[in-house]
This record gives structure tokens, sequence and C-alpha cells, in this order.
């Protein structure tokens, strides 16, 4: 999932936003049905690391919901993990792989089950100068480093290749933390995701595809699963059911998708699925035109100040949408609740990671469920958050 940039309207674009009268507010009036405890919203900045964002999100609200208080959980302590991970499976794989800052959910998991977590000021990965994530010159440098050792001018890799990789995730995030004090006690990573009682077992991670058989798993064909992490496949109804029921029991959920949509705004805070097509764009001048974003380009043919039809999502145009790579593993987010506009259409109220500046709903969104069931990739449940049935017919 890979975070999808946001940039500064040049003063150019600025003028031909204004002139088009672009910038009326969203027509949608938003009332919460059910809203589930979350942690405040964390900023991932200039990132590609809204997986584990949203993962550790959702995690944190698991603890809300277990009793547990409310912490903050270092999002950088599974980044920092994952490329060490990604880094040994890319060189085994002979530079076969994705290789970059983008993962998804069962990254997140792993991280919990096989080496632990730690609470965020044990861990904020900001040790380049940095107050915000800027990834950009680490993930070049990761990147570069390992394309040199899979080059091999030695013609065999050296016993040193690994400690050295692990020397610059140091340099940029920060030595591993083997112990840590936290409230006036000594943990390691390890002791304590135990004390937080947190079991990694109690959680699966669902799809709606149908290349593949339904109520199996199967391995999700998105590059950032570099860690082949399965997913069980359900029909399109039987995930927002999950949703639905989750929400209904308490659960929150982490939602993966495809936010390069011209019905995602991030500004209006607001994700549809508009039934008309893009207008044409014959008349604009080049010039002006290149220098937006995709996401600029959408929020500029896309008038959000009217309530409009949505598209019928059916289990054929989404699969059509995934094969024709229409849809992308773009972005995670998480589901922490049910919100309904004037008309009674419902909608899920969306925890994003981009700070609360620039969004009308302070950090939050709201994507109508014809928008999740088109373009979503995959959920993080835990399973009791699963009806009963279904969690029959998947075995779980």
């Amino acid at each position: 999932m890979k975070k999808i940039k946001q940039f500064v309207l040049s003063a150019l674009a600025i003028t031909l936003f204004l002139s088009a009268s672009v910038f009326a507010q969203s027509g949608y009036t938003f009332t919460d049905v059910k809203r589930l405890p979350a942690t405040p919203v964390k900023d991932q900045y200039r990132s590609g690391t809204c997986w584990s964002f949203s993962g550790v999100s959702f995690f944190e609200s698991e603890l809300l919901r277990m009793g547990k208080g409310e912490f903050h959980l270092s999002e950088m302590f599974p980044v920092r993990v994952c490329y060490g991970e990604k880094a040994q499976k890319y060189a085994r794989l002979n530079g076969t792989i994705n290789f970059g800052g983008g993962g998804g959910f069962n990254d997140v998991t792993m991280t919990f089950s096989k080496f632990g977590i730690v609470p965020d000021e044990a861990y904020p990965g900001l040790n380049y100068g940095k107050d915000k994530h800027v990834h950009g010159e680490s993930d070049a440098v990761l990147k570069a480093y390992m394309d040199a050792i899979i080059k091999n001018e030695n013609k065999e890799l050296s016993t040193a290749w690994f400690p050295a990789f692990q020397g610059i995730l140091d340099a940029y995030f920060g030595k591993y933390p083997e112990t840590f004090t936290y409230k006036g006690r000594n943990y390691t990573p390890k002791s304590f995701q135990t004390e937080l009682g947190l079991n990694m077992d109690d959680y699966v991670m669902i799809t709606s595809f149908s290349h593949h058989e339904f109520y199996k798993p199967f391995i999700l064909e998105v590059p950032d699963n570099w860690g082949w992490g399965e997913v069980y496949n359900v029909k399109i109804d039987e995930m927002t059911e999950i949703i639905d029921y989750a929400i209904e029991k308490g659960y929150t959920v982490a939602w993966a998708c495809d936010v390069s949509e011209k019905g995602f705004s991030w500004k209006n805070g607001l994700a549809v699925v508009p039934s008309e097509e893009i207008v044409d764009l014959d008349g604009l001048e080049k010039s002006k035109w290149e220098v937006l974003t995709a996401r600029e380009k959408a929020d500029f043919f896309y008038d959000f100040s009217k309530i409009r039809k949505e598209k019928t999502i059916t289990q054929e145009l989404r699969q059509k949408s995934f094969d024709n790579l229409t849809t992308t593993d773009d972005h995670g987010m998480h589901i922490t609740g049910i919100s309904k506009d004037q008309n009674g259409t419902k909608y899920y109220i969306v925890k994003n990671s981009w700070n609360v500046d620039g969004n009308s709903y302070k950090g939050y969104l709201n994507a109508s469920e014809a928008f999740v069931k088109y373009k979503t990739t995959s959920l993080l449940v835990n399973k009791e958050s699963i009806p009963k049935e279904l969690r029959k017919k998947l075995g779980i």
C-alpha cells in the first residue's frame, strides 16, 4: 500500500481551480450511526508506511476494546523489522520481489508475533534530523544497497552484507530496541507484546475475488505483499457483512484499498463511486493540467457539492477492476464506525494517517458502502468479529 502524496497546488493551478468554482464544500451531511473508540490520528507524512500506521491504529483500538487503556504504539518498529525481513527475502530471491517502504497488514501481525512491539516513545524512528517521517532518502539508499548486493561483484555474498544493512537502518531509524523502559518498568519488545495480551492467532485477513475459490485462503497478488500473506476469500456482500457485524459488536477493521479514484476526496473527507464518467480533458491547457497530481485532477472533475447516484457494484465489476489493474493496493486506513448521509445512505467512518489538516473531518473520512465493495483489497479483522456462519464456512 503506497502513500498517495499530498502536494501543495501551484499558484497557476489554484487560479485554474478558482475560475472553475471547484472549491465548493461537500454537499454531504453525515450523522454517526456508531463510532468506536480510536486513538488520535497520527501523521505518516512523507513515508509509504500507511500499512503500519493503519495496522497499529487497529491494534490500539483493540487494546481500548479490551479495556487495556490508550497506547501509542510505534509505527516505525514494524517498518524497521519488515525492512530487515524483506532484505533477506530479496537477496534469496535475487531481487525478484518488490522492495520498498510499502507493505500490508500481514506485516504488522508478523511483527507482533515474531518480534513483539514497543511504545512509540521507545522507538519513534526519527534518527535523521526530522520531526516528521520523511523516507525518500532512506528508501532510496536501502534499495540501492540491496541492488548492489544482488549485482554481487564478488560472486558470493559476504557475511557482512546483512549487518551492514542493519547499520543503515540504525542510522535512519535508530538502533533496534533490545530493551527499553516504559512507565518505570523494563521490557523487551516480546515481553511488552505479552503484557499487552494481543494474540495474533486471533486475527485474519479477508478479501473478495472470484479468481480464487470462495471460503478458502490464498496469497493476494499485489506487489506490496512481499511476505506472501494469505487472505480468506468471501463473496462481495459477505465482505461488507463482516464489517457491519464487527462494528455492531464493538470491533474496528483495518482496511486496505485503492484511493486513486475520482470519487475519493481527502479535502472533502469523502469516498464514493460516481456513476458518471470523467469529463473530456480537451480544451484544458496542457501546461496547467500537468502541474496537478492525480488526486487533484480527480477533485477538479468531480463536483462534491452535490449528492450523486453511485454505481451498482457487483462481484464481476469488482473483479474486472482488479484484473485490469484499475484497482491497486494504494493505501491502508482504519474503519472505526458507520455513518449515514442526509438521504439515509450508509457510509463507513474511516481514520486516515494524513494528519488532520486539509480535511473536513479532522483526519477522518466517510467511505460509501459502494466504494468499500468496489475498491477494498483486504481487511484485517478479529476472528470474533466475523459472523458465526461465515466463520464456519471459512473453517476458522
